[in-house]
């Protein structure tokens, strides 16, 4: 029998991939902490809308890259100690970024900031810790729940804000940072590698080359940097969106970008057990037309609160479906030795997808007429051309060879 489809009669399934589930909650409020406040940075720095944009992006590049190493040193050193890792190395950038906000430095944010990405590198080692854990029939499931550690978003979007008005900037990173290294310590405890998992003691490079050279990983990565990395622009970037177009308040504009995360965070699971049940082309076709239609509606500037709402939410809501569709395309398609690395590419192809968005929407910024038009037409531009590719290339049943591989 094989190992990963024995790996279904494994005791212990609910509790690690529940408490990975919250590790990379934690470490996502983290990755996010410079997003939600970025509108107040933005008023006391006295910063233009390209350096604001600057500051909310350069975390989503590194915690991005990043994930190119994490998730190959996953298969080396499996997800129990790169899940620790990972939390403990976020612990400092988040002080420094406090320290920084508190000193009112900008070039010490953008450093700090920097380091910060480190947080982001969590998911490309949670996925494939999931991924073995459960028999491919399952993996959309999986993988679907690890991906709600996304929630970390949206608590930092809507908390983050509030801590600050109750305590102070610096007591907030405190918390958070106390939070990781509790979070880190009942890992240590409780947290352990699926039976399944064997480690891979390739070299990293060879590894990642070799996931290169799968025709899987550039269509998996080209998807997911569209659905991914939409939400990941959108959860970092919409409390500027929200406070310039609509004039909220940094903590009212906080809690509709929580919103916003949050429904993409109860979508994804959505995404990925329909993908267990129907072919994953299907989910993600829906994802892409959602996202083309919802974006070419938010060029008009429904009014604020209740059509703003219901327009940024129903965005949500298709990208999160399409996140859980493509992580659980990528686990039927891939091959098992190669899930890590597949996944650490097509993860960092995800936040690199995150990482332009901001900066294209801070520059294209129409200041006179107060719109982002140009940034969100490129937005539907984007996905329907994902939509053309994956309808009309990418096969809804995967060849024979490639399933008994996955």
């Amino acid at each position: 029998m094989s190992t990963s489809a024995s790996s279904s009669t494994y005791a212990g399934q609910g509790v690690n991939l529940t408490l990975a589930t919250w590790v990379s909650t934690i470490n996502f409020w983290a990755w996010n902490l410079i997003g939600p406040m970025s509108p107040t940075y933005a008023d006391h720095l006295h910063l233009s809308s390209t350096k604001a944009s600057l500051l909310v992006a350069t975390p989503i590049l590194v915690g991005s890259l990043g994930r190119l190493v994490s998730g190959s040193l996953t298969d080396r050193f499996g997800g129990k100690k790169m899940l620790i890792a990972v939390t403990l190395s976020s612990i400092v950038p988040v002080l420094a970024v406090g320290i920084a906000g508190k000193m009112g430095s900008y070039p010490l944010l953008l450093l700090f900031g920097f380091f910060l990405g480190v947080a982001g590198t969590i998911f490309a080692v949670g996925i494939p810790f999931s991924n073995i854990w459960y028999e491919p029939a399952r993996r959309g499931f999986a993988t679907g729940v690890f991906g709600m550690g996304m929630v970390g978003t949206a608590l930092s979007a809507f908390f983050t804000p509030r801590f600050v008005k109750w305590w102070g900037l610096m007591t907030t990173h405190v918390i958070v940072a106390v939070a990781l290294a509790v979070t880190a310590l009942i890992a240590f405890v409780v947290l352990r590698d699926s039976p399944a998992f064997h480690p891979n003691t390739e070299p990293v490079l060879p590894k990642l080359l070799a996931a290169a050279k799968l025709r899987v990983t550039w269509e998996m990565s080209a998807l997911y940097a569209v659905v991914f990395g939409g939400f990941v622009a959108f959860a970092n970037y919409l409390p500027t969106y929200i406070k310039t177009i609509y004039h909220f308040s940094a903590v009212d504009a906080g809690a509709r970008t929580a919103a916003f995360a949050l429904a993409a965070v109860l979508a994804r699971p959505v995404g990925g057990a329909l993908s267990d049940r129907i072919p994953p082309k299907f989910v993600v076709l829906a994802s892409l037309t959602g996202t083309a239609v919802m974006a070419a509606i938010a060029t008009l500037q429904p009014p604020r609160d209740v059509w703003s709402a219901v327009t940024f939410i129903l965005l949500a809501i298709f990208l999160g479906m399409g996140t859980g569709g493509v992580f659980a395309w990528v686990a039927r398609r891939t091959p098992a030795k190669n899930v890590g690395s597949v996944t650490g590419i097509v993860a960092a192809a995800g936040g690199l997808g995150g990482y332009f968005p901001p900066l294209v929407m801070g520059a294209t910024y129409n200041a006179e007429a107060n719109n982002y038009t140009v940034g969100l037409l490129l937005l539907v531009a984007t996905a329907l051309t994902a939509l053309a590719y994956t309808a009309f290339r990418l096969h809804a049943h995967e060849p024979e060879q490639v399933a008994a591989q996955s």
